[in-house]
C-alpha cells in the first residue's frame, strides 16, 4: 500500500528541519542532529517521578534514568535501550517515549545509556546494557520494582541491544526475562534483502545510512556474524523469552525483523509480530504506541519464571 499520511508527514517534518542523511555527515554532526530533532517533539508527559543515576558498568559508570508511572511498590519493569545506530542518541532523545510507555503500560521503565560507537566498538554497547540490566534485576528493590516481572526492549539499534540481552540473559544463567520488546529492530548484518532493495533510499532511514551506522560499529566482518551483534544468526532461539516484534512495511531493516519473529515462533518462543502498512523505520504514532503498552501489559501477568521454555 502507499505511504500513510502519518508516515508522509513524518518525513515531510524532516525535510522541513533540513534532517540531512547521516553518511553524508561527521558522526559529530549526526549526534549533534539526533539531539536536534529530539529537541524539536518538544517535553514529554508528565510521570510521577523520574531519577538519574549512575550504575556499574564493565569500563566504568553507566548512566540511566528511571521513570515511575505512580506511588505504588512491585511495579515490573522495562529496561529501554535507545536507538541511533549504536553512534548517536542518549537519554534525552528517548525521554519522551519513555515517559508514556511508563504511563500507558503502568511500569517502571530504566532507560540505560551505553557505550557508543565509533570510540567504543562491539560488543560495548552489548557488555552496557547486560550490565544495566542484571544490575536492575538485582537491584529493583531500591525503587519499587518486581524483578520477578522484568522486560527488555528497544527501537532499532535499541531493539538490537534488546535482543542481543534477551540472548546473553539465556546463554549466561541470567537475569530472568519475562519479555523482550523489539520495535523495528536491527537484527542482522545483511544488506542482501527485498526491503533493503525497495526501501533503500526515500523514507528516512536509507540503506547508506545503515552501513554508515554498521561501519562505525563493528571492528570486522566477523563481528557482524556474532549472534550478540546479529541475533538472526544464533544458532538457537530457544529458552527466550516472549516478543512482540514491530516492523514497518517502507523500512530496509523489515524483513530481517520479520524473519525473526518468524524464527521465534518456529522454535517455540511466544511472539507477536505486527507489520505497520504503510509505515517508516522511526515512526511513532497512537496505534503503535497502544499496542506497545497492551503487549507489555500483558506481558507482565506472568513473572519471568512462568515465561522460561526449552531451549
Amino acid at each position: 500500500m502507499p505511504l500513510q499520511a502519518s508516515a508522509k508527514a513524518f518525513l515531510d517534518d524532516r525535510a522541513a528541519m533540513g534532517v540531512r542523511p547521516v553518511q553524508e555527515l561527521s558522526v559529530e554532526q549526526a549526534r549533534a542532529q539526533t539531539i536536534r530533532i529530539a529537541q524539536a517533539m518538544g517535553p514529554g508527559e508528565p510521570v510521577a517521578r523520574t531519577e538519574d543515576r549512575a550504575i556499574p558498568g564493565p569500563l566504568g559508570e553507566i548512566p540511566i534514568r528511571l521513570y515511575t508511572p505512580q506511588d505504588r511498590s512491585s511495579l515490573p519493569v522495562l529496561v529501554y535501550f535507545h536507538g541511533g545506530g549504536w553512534v548517536v542518541g542518549n537519554l534525552e532523545t528517548v525521554d519522551q517515549f519513555c515517559r508514556m510507555i511508563a504511563n500507558a503500560a503502568g511500569c517502571i521503565v530504566v532507560s540505560v545509556n551505553y557505550r557508543h560507537a565509533p570510540e567504543h566498538k562491539f560488543p560495548a554497547a552489548v557488555e552496557d546494557a547486560y550490565a544495566g540490566t542484571r544490575w536492575v534485576s538485582q537491584n529493583a528493590h531500591t525503587f519499587r520494582g518486581d524483578p520477578a516481572r522484568l522486560a527488555v526492549g528497544g527501537s532499532s539499534a535499541g531493539g538490537n541491544l534488546a535482543a542481543a540481552v534477551a540472548l546473553a540473559a539465556r546463554d549466561r544463567g541470567g537475569p530472568p526475562l519475562c519479555f523482550q520488546l523489539l520495535i523495528v529492530p536491527v537484527i542482522d548484518h545483511n544488506f542482501d534483502t527485498l526491503s533493503y532493495r525497495d526501501n533503500a533510499e526515500g523514507y528516512g532511514l536509507a540503506a547508506e545510512g545503515m552501513r554508515w551506522y554498521w561501519r562505525h560499529y563493528l571492528s570486522s566482518e566477523a563481528d557482524g556474524r556474532h549472534p550478540y551483534a546479529s541475533p538472526l544468526r544464533a544458532p538457537s532461539l530457544g529458552g527466550l523469552p516472549p516478543a512482540f516484534v514491530a516492523t514497518a512495511e517502507f523500512d530496509p531493516l523489515r524483513d530481517e525483523g520479520e524473519a525473526y519473529a518468524a524464527r521465534l515462533r518456529n522454535e517455540g518462543v511466544p511472539t507477536t509480530h505486527k507489520r505497520y502498512a504503510g509505515m517508516v523505520h522511526g515512526f511513532q504514532g497512537p496505534e503503535a504506541n497502544t499496542d506497545t503498552a497492551q503487549a507489555l501489559r500483558q506481558a507482565f501477568q506472568k513473572p519471568a519464571s512462568q515465561t522460561t521454555h526449552t531451549r
